[in-house]
Formats: structure tokens, sequence, C-alpha cells
């Protein structure tokens, strides 16, 4: 059959047409698919998906060239979109994957400083009343050593003294738990 009547086959649904447009141009259409897509199995399903669309929309489609042109241009415009599709999709992935690492690495950093809080917390407590008075004034409630020594009607000297006793404490229970710098940050700038 010419490609003129081919396309008067297919476009009454004739089987014979359809069936012959398959075996003249699946084989040549696949190699070109693979060439863009670089996978046998998706360029097969993508040239079958272009001659079953063909079919289906027999009667619509108008073409301006050859058969061969515009199965040819049908095959590349759904391998780009294949390829653009995937691209969209394996960025969407890697986004999802980062901030699934993100969530995991802020829920382990909130684990850990809700750990350290509490084990800190835990160590004060252990503290002698007054040093843990002391100690609370000025690092939780941000009072400075004046106004604790005024308030306490203690010396200057004495609140520091204490306040040394606490991080003292506090850097032998922790040694080995963390980092010691880290812990001073965390006390002096919380």
């Amino acid at each position: 059959m010419s490609e003129i009547e081919l396309l008067k086959g297919i476009e009454k649904g004739d089987e014979a047409a359809y069936k012959e447009l398959f075996l003249a141009y699946y084989t040549q259409l696949v190699v070109f698919a693979r060439k863009v897509v670089v996978d046998d199995d998706l360029a097969r399903e993508l040239v079958q998906d272009v001659i079953v669309n063909f079919y289906e929309k027999r009667g619509e489609i108008k073409i301006h060239s050859s058969l061969k042109a515009h199965l040819y241009q049908s095959v590349r415009n759904r391998c780009l979109n294949q390829i653009k599709h995937s691209q969209i999709r394996r960025d969407h992935h890697a986004h999802i994957f980062q901030l699934q690492k993100n969530d995991e690495a802020y829920i382990d950093s909130m684990l850990e400083e809700t750990e350290l809080e509490q084990r800190i917390n835990s160590i004060i407590q252990t503290l002698p009343s007054q040093c843990k008075r002391i100690f609370e004034m000025s690092r939780f409630d941000g009072h400075s050593n004046q106004d604790i020594a005024d308030q306490l009607e203690l010396s200057k000297r004495t609140v520091e003294t204490q306040i040394s006793k606490a991080l003292k404490v506090l850097r032998k229970q922790l040694a080995g738990y963390l980092d010691v710098w880290l812990i001073l940050f965390w006390l002096f700038f919380k």
C-alpha cells in the first residue's frame, strides 16, 4: 500500500492498514527512540504509545508532510516529553529525599538537645541548694552576679565562686557526654 492508501485505510478503521503501518514503521521507530531515551524497553513502550495514539485519534490527525515524518516527529516529541517528565520526577524525588534528610537531622538534633537539657537539669538538681539557686538565677533567670549578690545578701565573690563550682561539676559530669565547649556555649548563651 502507498502512504495515501495506508492513511485512508487507517482513517476508515481498517485493521489490515493499521497492521501494515505497525509492521512498516515499528522497528525503525524503536531504533530511533532508543537513541533518544537510551533504554530498550522504554523506547518500545513510547513507540507503541505513539502508534496506538495515532490509531485512536485517526480521525483528528492532519498530516502535512509524509506519514513517516509525522510518526518520527511524534516519537521524538514523546521521547523528549518522557525525558523531561523523568527529570522532573528525579528532581522531585531528590528534593523529597533532601527534605527527609533535613527533617531527620533536625529531629536528631532536637532529640540530642532535649537529652542534653535533661542531663544538665538533672546535674543541676544534685548541686548544693545555695549553689543551685545562684546558678539558676545566673543562667536561667539572666541576673548579673551583682544582682544575685544583692538579692541573697552575699558578696559578689561568693556568687562567682558558686557559679564556678557549678560549672566545674557540670564539666566533670558531662565530660564523656559531649564536647565541653559546646556545653559551655549552651550554658552561657541559651
